[in-house]
């Protein structure tokens, strides 16, 4: 007799968890607010440029903000940490997801997120353009000059990069591939980096595409990409792989939110986020840093996600990268 009423009992309570995790669409049209996009560098950077762009695209289609939220710091992880611990997944919080959202956790001994389990990953969206950059009277003009010059004074050279365990990556492995020994100083993102430089505080900077005009004005002068290619507004800066250096340094970033989204939300935001990524404003956006468009849809970049997070792992050990 009491299995007679276990069924609809269940349906029920199924009904009603159903309900809990779907608040946004239960309760009207998604979405009635703002959202908001968690950024996790300095402002005035190609990541916030881009996202810039790219949001207000966005808004447009969505009928509603959506606000940039500078998060800097911790290479790049605070937004991601902040979705994991903190935030609902209503899709009004999300995150720009850069390399080292998969590279911290397997740097950590307690990882406080596991890439794999906690993101809804909604759209990837492009890939970065980078590489060293010298001020103009610097002494050095090509990378081979640099590298010499590091060679025949170890330890002596230091450089800039966006954040700790960000462009680094690149750089120690060409010192490991090239026999030389420099250092590197962390900042938190571009602007301070590229500033550095042109203060004389460091030697050269390991920047992504956020010197494109600063070049093009003569204020930095490139040496070398860390690309599969040369960039299409320098055509005369070698790749280092043309160097004579087997380093390439492409990544790619896209937009998460917090586990448990409703897939409907989800879909509206990969829509309304495609959209902009291919309108014609945010396309001239990412040309001015030569930044190639790289997208995935949900399902895609969910899978390229759990890749990515293993090829991290994979880096963590080759390096020897651990957190103190």
């Amino acid at each position: 007799m009491s299995g007679a009423f276990t069924t609809p009992r269940r349906l029920l309570l199924a009904g009603a968890s159903a309900l809990l995790v779907r608040p946004s669409l239960a309760q009207g049209r998604y979405p009635d607010r703002a959202i908001r996009v968690l950024v996790p560098w300095t402002p005035g950077g190609a990541t916030d440029i881009q996202m810039r762009s790219l949001c207000e695209q966005a808004a447009r289609r969505l009928g509603q903000p959506v606000i940039v939220e500078n998060k800097p710091g911790a290479s790049g992880t605070l937004g991601a940490l902040h979705m994991a611990r903190e935030a609902r997944p209503d899709g009004y919080t999300l995150g720009q997801m850069p390399n080292g959202v998969f590279r911290m956790p397997a740097m950590q001994e307690r990882p406080q997120w596991d890439p794999t389990r906690d993101f809804s990953w909604i759209i990837r969206l492009v890939g970065y353009m980078g590489g060293v950059v010298v001020r103009p009277d610097a002494p050095w003009r090509t990378m081979q000059e640099l590298v010499a010059h590091a060679r025949a004074h170890p330890g002596r050279l230091n450089y800039g990069t966006p954040g700790a365990n960000t462009t680094d990556i690149q750089m120690t492995r060409l010192a490991r591939l090239a026999g030389i020994d420099w250092q590197a100083v962390p900042f938190r993102g571009a602007a301070p980096n590229l500033q550095a430089l042109l203060s004389g505080d460091i030697h050269f900077s390991a920047e992504t595409s956020a010197w494109a005009d600063m070049a093009l004005e003569g204020r930095v002068r490139p040496l070398g990409v860390w690309m599969s290619e040369r960039a299409r507004r320098f055509p005369d800066v070698p790749t280092f792989r043309e160097a004579g250096y087997d380093v390439l340094g492409e990544s790619t970033y896209g937009i998460a939110g917090p586990r448990g989204m409703d897939p409907q939300v989800v879909r509206i935001l990969h829509d309304a986020f495609r959209e902009a990524l291919f309108d014609p404003v945010h396309l001239a956006t990412v040309a001015r840093f030569d930044m190639p468009v790289r997208y995935l849809n949900t399902e895609d970049y969910a899978t390229a996600a759990m890749m990515q997070n293993e090829e991290e792992r994979r880096t963590v050990r080759e390096l020897g990268l651990r957190l103190s």
